[in-house]
């Protein structure tokens, strides 16, 4: 571990003078680049250079225990115990910051929840879904802007895109991606039956211009419409809806929320680079998984990842096998409990692949 260190230490070096050039200055995607590669080493580097000023005292130490001075390894003996305990708890902080950097924690989101089967029941839990995560994000002082959204006649989501931009919001909301389900009475049910419904959660990181290439004039076709929606909104009466068709990989986006064309083309291609991201990585995944012995984390969004019981006030995480009998709260944004231990189970696992390696 200590060599590899070493070499991070170096390269953490060579990165800060290569930020001070003017060539480098002047080239945002290298600069870019850089400057992403030295935020993923900043925290390693001081680690390791503790873990070294511990590494020398404790050798100071050790041999001040052989040597004749009493008073001298009277000192030793009391201080090697706390240096040893300190030395411990660096290396395992340093064994987590050696894990392999996921490049999208650093970024912000864009969250889909669509409703799946269960019809209206679906429809609803959508809508509850997407006010859990915007309480959670208000909770976080993250911002979160609503890009494209279709309604049903009984105040639920067909579909509800929103971004979610702040810190860190990525690497806390990675792990909702999958399929959710609810176990509950509808309010339509009038013989009291628990009826089963699914709703499907997207988290993808947001894309910045470096991340996907994208020439509007050969890859892009884009189509104006009048927008549809409830009748008597202004969005009806003038031709802002956007649907744009990404000519190499067939996805298609459109916005229609705003009644500014512009906006709607702003939204629709922010979508669009996002799924384009996701479309890339989720590739790239699926090839180094297939060389790998095992999967951590695949974030399959065909995969039942979590049930949420009403009349048990349950809610189930069936990755890690977790139980908490506090949905009301959990619905309410407090999801603080669910994500940590999450996070906690992906790196042990992770830790452990390592070490197999």
């Amino acid at each position: 571990m200590i060599d590899k260190l070493v070499k991070i230490e170096d390269r953490f070096k060579e990165i800060e003078q290569k930020l001070c050039d003017p060539k480098i200055i002047s080239n945002r995607n290298v600069f870019t680049k850089l400057s992403r590669e030295r935020a993923e080493l900043e925290e390693i580097v001081p680690a390791y250079r503790e873990l070294k000023q511990i590494l020398d005292e404790t050798a100071e130490y050790e041999e001040a225990l052989t040597a004749g001075d009493a008073e001298l390894k009277e000192m030793a003996e009391a201080e090697l115990p706390e240096l040893r305990k300190k030395q411990q708890v660096l290396e395992s902080k340093i064994k987590l910051l050696l894990l392999p950097k996921d490049p999208n924690d650093n970024k912000n989101i864009l969250l889909e929840v669509r409703a799946g089967t269960g019809g209206e029941e679906a429809s609803l839990f959508a809508a509850d879904l997407f006010r859990m995560y915007s309480r959670f994000a208000e909770g976080n002082g993250w911002k979160i802007e609503i890009m494209s959204s279709s309604e049903t006649d009984g105040g639920g989501y067909k579909e509800i895109i929103a971004s979610i931009s702040g810190k860190e919001v990525f690497s806390q909301l990675k792990y909702e991606s999958g399929v959710h389900r609810v176990q509950r009475v509808p309010v339509t049910e009038s013989q009291g039956r628990i009826h089963t419904s699914a709703v499907t959660v997207a988290v993808l990181p947001e894309a910045e211009d470096v991340d996907v290439e994208i020439d509007e004039d050969k890859d892009l076709r884009i189509d104006r419409m009048r927008a549809s929606g409830p009748g008597g909104q202004c969005v009806n009466t003038t031709d802002s809806s956007v649907r744009i068709t990404h000519l190499p990989t067939g996805l298609v986006v459109v916005c229609q929320d705003e009644k500014s064309q512009h906006k709607n083309k702003s939204k629709a291609m922010k979508i669009l680079r996002a799924r384009l991201l996701d479309k890339l990585q989720t590739e790239q995944h699926e090839e180094r998984a297939a060389t790998r012995r095992s999967q951590v984390g695949s974030g399959d969004r065909s995969e039942r990842i979590r049930t949420y019981n009403f009349p048990q006030g349950r809610i189930t995480d069936h990755r890690i096998g977790l139980t908490l009998y506090r949905l009301e709260a959990v619905l309410t944004g407090d999801l603080h409990e669910t994500i940590s231990a999450l996070r906690a189970y992906f790196q042990a696992e992770a830790l452990k692949a390592q070490a197999d390696d």
